[in-house]
């Protein structure tokens, strides 16, 4: 074993997004991971590190889940970034193995998330006495949700899609419909999404209105699921059977960003510059641009966070993400296919599982395996999952030269 910087995914699976009352996150996770193992062939025996994420379970996911796939004595890392949880263990075992330490890796995200409810403001009541008491970290700092704004999730990323309308204009109630009208017309192509139901204009902006501009097929869908995938080394890999080689898909970058210090407010997130950050070092990293690009699959948690990242990932000039949607440009037979699994909109959002299950997308794609929805002669795609706190993950993906 040596360092290399020649990074590969050999094998990558993800569950059916969904409701799956009859099993917990070991179930979905083995499952995943024997999806995985086979598609590439390999067997847990040839692992050499486990990093498993899960957000809101008991923090040992990674052994639980060796128990059921099998017990090798390999490095385990229980992982828990937020929304960049799924990204961020596959970060993980892809730096054990660029260094050298392991030819191989496993990573797996996993989330038991239906019926969870609202996310973001803790689910807690609050005291809302006349007098302010101190209590904990922040304790000389009054609660903003109600008072300035929101600390729930639709209503922050509500707040960073206005706000982007308010700067560059353009972006009102019926564009942010459009984009998820685009997203759920993408998620009837996709048998694993959590719902693969077209709507109209119309259905979406009458739906029940949950943070202004988003109603509530504007917002990611809470589910359970779970992804896997295999990484190994170009050496390795050339060891294997010249199919096995075909198959693996080339990872060009892999990024992982989080907030830099900025003069601004330290608790109403700001999702654009890690974004941003995110995207410049994989595109150098990667040797390419956003030009080269042949789909894209972002973290839309809602309808207002997708058009915003269409500027963050620079697929358009700035300020222009507007006109870049109106363009066509996003959809499915555009000229930047983005979201076309459906999106966290419709494919839904088991939060550790999303990171990995975007790559899964992309990977589909750029092996010609992804059936009806394929994007034809796709080479290279781009994968990103942001998580408040805030963590930012991006991976470019290309296909395989053998």
């Amino acid at each position: 074993m040596s360092r290399s910087d020649d990074i590969w995914i050999l094998g990558i699976h993800m569950t059916k997004f969904g409701k799956h009352p009859n099993l917990d996150v070991v179930d979905l996770g083995a499952e995943a991971i024997h999806g995985a193992l086979a598609d590439a062939g390999v067997t847990m025996a040839d692992m050499g590190i486990i990093a498993a994420g899960n957000l809101l379970g008991s923090g040992s996911i990674a052994q639980q889940l060796q128990k059921q796939v099998g017990q090798t004595g390999i490095p385990a890392y229980n992982v828990s970034n937020a929304c960049a949880t799924g990204a961020t263990a596959l970060r993980t075992v892809i730096m054990a193995v660029k260094a050298g330490e392991v030819d191989m890796g496993l990573a797996v995200g996993v989330e038991k998330l239906a019926g969870a409810g609202l996310l973001g403001a803790g689910g807690k009541a609050k005291a809302d006495n006349d007098e302010w008491a101190r209590n904990g970290r922040f304790g000389a700092v009054g609660p903003v949700d109600g008072r300035i704004g929101t600390e729930s999730m639709p209503g922050v990323f509500a707040q960073i899609g206005m706000e982007y309308g308010h700067k560059y204009g353009g972006a009102d109630f019926e564009l942010f419909a459009k984009i998820s009208e685009k997203n759920h017309s993408h998620s009837t192509l996709n048998p694993l999404a959590a719902y693969n139901k077209a709507m109209s204009l119309e259905q979406i902006m009458n739906d029940v209105m949950i943070a202004y501009p988003n109603t509530r097929p504007m917002c990611s869908a809470n589910c359970d699921g779970a992804a896997a995938a295999v990484v190994i080394n170009g050496e390795k890999l050339k060891t294997l059977s010249l199919e096995q080689q075909r198959r693996a898909v080339k990872v060009s970058a892999s990024i992982l960003t989080s907030d830099p210090w900025q003069e601004a407010c330290q608790v109403l997130p700001d999702v654009n510059t890690l974004t941003r950050n995110a995207a410049h070092q994989a595109y150098e990293q990667a040797g390419v641009g956003p030009q080269d690009l042949n789909l894209v699959e972002l973290h839309d948690c809602f309808a207002t966070a997708e058009l915003v990242h269409y500027d963050n990932l620079m697929l358009c000039e700035e300020g222009g993400a507007v006109d870049f949607f109106e363009s066509g440009a996003p959809y499915r037979d555009g000229k930047m296919p983005v979201n076309v699994s459906g999106g966290l909109q419709s494919k839904g959002h088991p939060i550790s599982a999303t990171g990995i299950a975007n790559i899964w997308e992309v990977c589909q794609h750029v092996r010609g395996e992804a059936g009806d929805r394929q994007i034809e002669g796709a080479k290279v795609g781009l994968a990103h999952v942001i998580g408040l706190a805030s963590a930012c993950g991006i991976h470019i993906l290309e296909r395989s030269a053998a």
